[in-house]
């Protein structure tokens, strides 16, 4: 009987982190090494310590992972947990196992952990010097915001138009896309869509709402102060605005 794998999990959100050990506690031949949302005390246990694989997060504040992966003496194979889809071709050339799109679904993880297991023993490419660049890469100012961005339904990832969405939501810990009629999870919280997307395009209308001004229909005006947002949507969606957010929707709108 071959021994455990060793597996060592780093993410900067805890509920993930959370998540995702108990769900590798569960998976048989599994060893949990450790886990942190702390990058830098990822790098000492893992320059101490190393293990079979790393379960782990590109964007994270202070060090992202591939900063990380650069600064460890001793190359592990990795599965990524995180949906940063202008990376994700870029990440399997990173001696990584897998992708997984979080929130992390039971049955992909398990796809993934045995394919570790069937990989385990062979052969590592060399992977600092792209390591490296794609380091500088996640660090430099980006020109471009993205067109589109990454769901995971079922066994396939899908590539969401950002012009197809209408909005963006959060509800029950999760982040989804609404384009079509449909709702897709995604990677990001709101927070992090308002950095990353285009504001010209996006416009946060609400602490869990992230608005298409292209899909605007109608504002109305109701007593009291309160506002909601009129889609072009064929459910002619109806979306609050919150009250710190009705000046710069107008602003925006060029109302007064």
């Amino acid at each position: 009987m071959s021994a455990p794998l060793r597996v060592y999990l780093v993410d900067d959100e805890p509920l993930a982190v959370e998540r995702l050990e108990w769900l590798l506690r569960e998976s048989p031949g599994i060893e949990v090494a450790g886990s942190t949302t702390d990058p830098e005390m990822a790098i000492h246990f893992l320059n101490g310590q190393p293990v079979d694989a790393l379960f782990l997060d590109i964007q994270m504040p202070g060090i992202n992972g591939f900063e990380l992966l650069a600064r460890l003496k001793e190359q592990p194979s990795v599965i990524f947990t995180t949906a940063y889809d202008q990376y994700a071709l870029k990440a399997f050339e990173v001696n990584s196992i897998d992708y997984l799109l979080k929130p992390v679904d039971p049955e992909q993880l398990r796809r993934a952990l045995g394919k570790l297991e069937r990989l385990r023993g062979g052969p590592k490419p060399e992977w600092r010097a792209l390591i490296e660049e794609l380091a500088l890469k996640l660090r430099a100012p980006q020109a471009d915001y993205p067109d589109r961005i990454a769901s995971r339904v079922g066994e396939r990832v899908y590539f969401v138009e950002l012009a197809s969405v209408t909005h963006f939501f959060a509800k029950d810990k999760l982040t989804y896309a609404v384009a079509d009629g449909r709702s897709y999870a995604v990677d990001y919280s709101i927070a992090e869509l308002e950095r990353r997307l285009d504001p010209k395009r996006f416009l946060r209308i609400h602490r869990a709402v992230l608005l298409s001004v292209a899909w605007i229909g109608q504002v109305h005006s109701h007593f009291g102060g309160q506002m909601t947002v009129g889609l072009k949507d064929t459910k002619q969606t109806q979306l609050p605005v919150a009250r710190d957010r009705a000046r710069a929707l107008k602003e925006r709108l060029g109302l007064h």
